[in-house]
């Protein structure tokens, strides 16, 4: 119910009014050269467009509701970075208290050719972090993908040798990292260095160095900038066989007296997978392995996968069919409800572990960015964030903030 106006305001004496502003009361003093009527309606008027201007600009956002339990974050894209994409920046800035780089801060971005460095978009990204006091996380120092090719061969085209391969994952790591010294929070040093059963993946640093290359790449981390979180990062973590490997990784690298921070569990989910009593699982393991647990790469899709389960692996491409494009000219209001749902769940499982969550980061701000619409099938049209291509909340954000409320 409304207030009146008369217990909205409190006129203190003929001139000084007291006017709730921001949940807060605010006093603004009227000198009226004549005590008519009209100039009071006047002011009254005019006290009341500025309160209610005031509430409703005052609207509990996402890094608000979820302060006392973990950061919120987001991955930023080149448009992003620079500010042209003003809309998404303004949700960014609204909502979000950490930020990811997408793509600025990849190995082929930042070292095309073997000792020509570009730094521009990454120093742009980590301006904006300090200028909005963000928590500033670094994406990705090894990574079999989006890694140049001069990274692994010699003049020739043939694989270098170890002792090469790992002087130049250390004159990299130690340049990108010594770089963003003290700026830079946490760094994803490691990603995807398992199959879903928990196998090694069969990536180029794995053949030419061998397993010794995940405690190399965090070892020189760790000298590069001695105060950074480091963290291993993966997706499809729910599956034993990988949730069991990255767990007994964990405890050989701090058996062996190498530092390493946290586990970042990637949040590329659909509408069954991952089971979440499977996710919590994974997250609890982790936890007892007493490192920080982060979700990462945080999507929701609802289209159909292709046939196959490919996890999150970039290098998968199928070809375009109309079947797995259901929703090119819009979501239904069932399926809506469903995605509203599953996220309302996901979030509601992070909430009950809050207690050993560090932070939670989507991977886009908005529908229409969402690596999702090209993958694995390019030109699909998907829903997988919290904001739509409107640039308007979704009603799973109103969900989660009031769930973020009633959770002590």
């Amino acid at each position: 119910m409304k207030q009146p106006l008369k217990q909205i305001f409190t006129q203190e004496n003929e001139n000084r009014w007291r006017v709730p502003y921001d949940n807060n009361l605010k006093i603004i003093n009227i000198r009226m050269k004549k005590n008519t009527q009209k100039v009071k309606i006047f002011y009254i008027l005019t006290l009341l467009f500025v309160a209610l201007t005031g509430c409703a600009n005052h609207k509990v956002t996402l890094k608000d509701a979820l302060k006392d339990k973990f950061l919120i974050g987001v991955a930023m894209n080149e448009a992003q970075i620079t500010e042209a994409d003003s809309s998404s920046v303004a949700i960014i800035k609204n909502h979000f208290n950490s930020i990811t780089a997408e793509n600025c801060m990849k190995s082929e971005e930042l070292q095309p050719v073997e000792g020509e460095f570009n730094f521009k978009l990454a120093d742009q990204f980590v301006k904006f972090g300090e200028e909005n006091n963000m928590y500033i996380i670094g994406h990705t120092l090894v990574w079999h993908s989006q890694a140049p090719k001069w990274f692994f061969t010699d003049a020739t085209g043939k694989d270098v040798t170890r002792e090469v391969l790992i002087e130049r994952m250390k004159n990299h790591i130690f340049k990108v990292v010594g770089r963003y010294k003290g700026k830079v929070k946490g760094w994803d040093v490691v990603n995807e260095a398992f199959e879903d059963d928990g196998s090694w993946r069969n990536s180029k640093f794995y053949q030419i160095i061998g397993e010794d290359y995940i405690r190399l790449a965090f070892q020189f981390a760790h000298e590069a900038d001695p105060d950074a979180d480091l963290y291993y990062n993966d997706y499809s973590m729910s599956h034993e066989g990988r949730r069991n490997t990255v767990v007994k990784m964990v405890k050989d690298l701090k058996s062996q007296g190498v530092r390493i921070d946290g586990v970042g569990l990637q949040g590329h989910m659909d509408m069954v997978f991952p089971d979440l009593d499977e996710f919590e699982k994974s997250m609890l393991a982790f936890a007892e392995t007493g490192v920080k647990l982060m979700i990462t790469e945080l999507d929701v899709t609802v289209l159909p996968r292709p046939g196959i389960d490919v996890g999150a692996e970039i290098s998968a491409s199928f070809e375009y069919q109309q079947k797995l494009n259901p929703y090119a000219e819009g979501l239904p209001d069932s399926v809506s409800i469903a995605l509203n749902n599953r996220y309302n769940d996901i979030f509601k499982l992070f909430l009950k572990h809050s207690d050993i969550l560090e932070r939670v980061t989507l991977w886009g701000v908005y529908d229409g960015q969402s690596w999702r619409n090209n993958w694995p099938v390019r030109g699909r049209t998907d829903y997988s964030l919290l904001f739509d291509r409107n640039f308007e909340p979704k009603p799973v954000v109103k969900s989660i903030i009031k769930e973020a409320k009633q959770t002590k």
